[in-house]
């Protein structure tokens, strides 16, 4: 079985025509931040999230996407999903009405205990974005 990602399959088109936004609430608020964490973004474009899964939120302002390698971050929190979907790359994530980053890839580091979901925009921690411990987050 060949995987449409790694044959640039998609690279042509966006085969998401429609999609529901996926909800959750920080269950952890992060502060630190690392100019060589070295994460390295899954090629696929998307992931699915369940219901009740918890994954990480990691802010960064390098010029990156799906296939490359992250070295400047700053750790955001841990989100519970409370509404499962599917996240795609370019997805804004939200609390309120404050867009905190848009969706720049994946890295599976820590699978099958969390993914971390790397987020393009101004590279701060949770902290710093002032976010609290059951902040509503919304994705899509």
């Amino acid at each position: 079985m060949s995987d449409p990602y790694s044959r640039n399959m998609f690279g042509q088109f966006n085969p998401y025509f429609a999609k529901r936004q996926t909800t959750g609430t920080l269950a952890v608020v992060l502060d630190g931040t690392f100019d060589d964490r070295g994460l390295e973004l899954i090629s696929p474009s998307s992931r699915a999230v369940k219901t009740s899964e918890i994954h990480e939120l990691i802010l960064s302002d390098e010029d990156t996407g799906p296939g490359k390698r992250v070295n400047r971050i700053a750790y955001v929190g841990f989100v519970e999903i409370n509404r499962g979907g599917v996240i795609i790359v370019g997805d804004s994530v939200r609390t309120d009405e404050t867009v905190i980053g848009t969706v720049a890839g994946f890295d599976e580091t820590h699978m099958p205990n969390h993914l971390n979901i790397v987020l393009a925009g101004n590279r701060k921690t949770g902290r710093e974005l002032q976010l609290s411990v059951e902040n509503a987050i919304t994705i899509g």
